[in-house]
């Protein structure tokens, strides 16, 4: 008898959840269908306003409005950018410590290696005097502008599973996005754009794949979209040949009536993002080309940033991400390929390789800062570099066999990210290795910490920004981060 009240208690329970779950969101289905004609059916937040459910987590002020954040698959090397070693020189050549290696794991690194020095030259720039090799001349102008990050650590050493980390805030598939995050709790600006958009560029995608943009266990209306600079913005989003906007408009309603229909029967939420994501693709069929059309910025801009409208690449992408996030996308996500400089081949080498690279996204990098801040927006516009983690003080050998050109293998123990407006104190270096960049010393900040940090910048306590999720309630910075308030103005 017991049993059976237990099982009755229970079911008592489920059916009302659905109850609610059903009659509280009819309102949001039917809106969702009234925006076919015209209306606003956002569920989201306007500019300067939380989702109602967000107002416990955001306990700060918020700095940045948006996110644009631009990360190099693949983790350049400190060493010839940011990390500045003369002891490194010195023991160019040499053997490495022994006691480097003691219970050390890398990627590839075997047996004793050799010492590598740096393969840039270094000079201090600005006012604030930050070390910047002469790879990045054109960063150099603009680095009064920036707070580097110098002991970054992470506790990954393969590109993937420190990708995912590094975005998700877990090694393992299945998290959501930074993005994801970000658009959850803050909202949408623009009913006719996506919150969350990516783009890639490199000639292809980071190791970690398209799940390093996706919504995990949120609604999947919080998951990213990736968009192309060359051809059309988002495949499959056009019309057939012969099919007008408006019979588009009204079929799309017809099967949003229908998911409506099943979402009464059934209360799956799910069928509510489905029935938002057809109303958003319909009305990005209009948004997405106009603001992904860089033929309409005048040819200063192109000078400034080194785009080519028709073409694809860094440059064209760092121009995108100042016009999306200037139609109110809130995060916007770069993905740049090809920086895993091992020294196994001429491309991928810190000797030839690591400067074309450099070439290709010194300029609009730079850029991107200068025009946003010359357009008034940086002050609220989170800017943000970095890898999946840094690069070894040693030269990479496999087998004991050292490598035909000079290569770094994988180093998660410290690396260099740099940050920008939104709040964050410029012109300072938080952090220090030691004497050849190996491990951080001084101010060490963790993944986590990052994560925590820039969550802070955007108004939110890491800790109180939340899903719950298999009885478990789930944060970006899973059970650790903590906000480094030294980088915060």
């Amino acid at each position: 008898m017991k049993i059976n009240e237990e099982a009755h208690y229970r079911n008592a329970q489920l059916n009302s959840r659905r109850l609610f779950l059903r009659n509280g969101a009819l309102a949001l289905g039917g809106a969702a269908l009234a925006g076919l004609s015209g209306c606003s059916s956002s569920t989201g937040s306007t500019e300067g306003t939380v989702p109602e459910s967000m107002r416990q987590a955001m306990r700060y002020a918020p700095r940045a409005k948006r996110v644009i954040y631009l990360h190099m698959a693949g983790a350049p090397s400190q060493l010839e950018l940011f990390d500045y070693k003369p002891k490194l020189e010195e023991l160019h050549g040499k053997d490495c410590p022994a006691s480097l290696l003691a219970g050390k794991r890398f990627a590839f690194i075997q047996g004793t290696p050799l010492m590598l020095g740096p393969q840039a030259n270094f000079a201090q720039h600005g006012q604030s005097g930050a070390w910047v090799s002469d790879l990045l001349p054109h960063f150099s102008k603009v680095v009064d502008e920036v707070a580097f990050l110098k002991a970054v650590h992470t506790d990954e050493f393969n590109h993937a599973p420190a990708q995912l980390l590094m975005h998700t805030g877990s090694p393992r598939v299945g998290r959501p996005a930074f993005g994801s995050w970000v658009t959850y709790g803050l909202g949408s600006v623009n009913d006719n754009l996506p919150g969350f958009i990516v783009l890639a560029s490199g000639g292809q995608l980071p190791s970690g794949g398209k799940k390093l943009w996706g919504s995990g266990f949120l609604p999947s209306i919080h998951q990213g979209v990736q968009c192309r600079s060359e051809g059309d913005p988002i495949l499959y989003l056009g019309d057939p040949k012969g099919i007008s906007r408006d019979l588009r408009g009204r079929s799309i309603a017809a099967i949003n009536e229908i998911n409506q229909r099943q979402y009464e029967e059934v209360g799956d939420p799910e069928t509510l993002t489905r029935i938002r994501q057809y109303e958003m693709a319909f009305k990005m069929q209009v948004s997405v080309p106009e603001v992904m059309d860089i033929s309409k910025e005048p040819d200063y801009i192109h000078a400034l940033y080194g785009s080519q409208p028709g073409g694809s690449g860094f440059a064209n992408d760092c121009l995108l991400a100042r016009r999306l996030v200037e139609s109110g996308v809130r995060f916007v996500q770069l993905y740049n390929w090809g920086w895993d400089d091992h020294g196994t081949n001429k491309g991928a080498s810190l000797n030839h390789g690591l400067r074309d690279r450099c070439r290709r996204i010194d300029r609009p990098m730079t850029a991107l800062l200068t025009d946003l801040k010359q357009r008034g927006m940086l002050e609220d516009t989170l800017v943000v570099w970095g890898g999946e983690f840094g690069r070894t003080p040693m030269q990479e050998n496999r087998g004991g066999v050292t490598m035909p050109f000079y290569g770094r293998d994988h180093h998660g123990a410290a690396y260099t990210m740099w940050m920008a407006g939104g709040g964050v104190r410029p012109g300072i270096t938080y952090g220090e290795t030691d004497e050849i960049g190996f491990y951080g010393v001084k101010d060490r900040m963790h993944v986590h910490d990052v994560q925590a940090t820039m969550l802070k910048l955007l108004g939110f306590d890491h800790e109180r920004l939340t899903y719950s999720f298999q009885g478990r309630n789930f944060r970006l910075t899973d059970v650790a981060g903590e906000v480094v308030d030294g980088l915060v103005l």
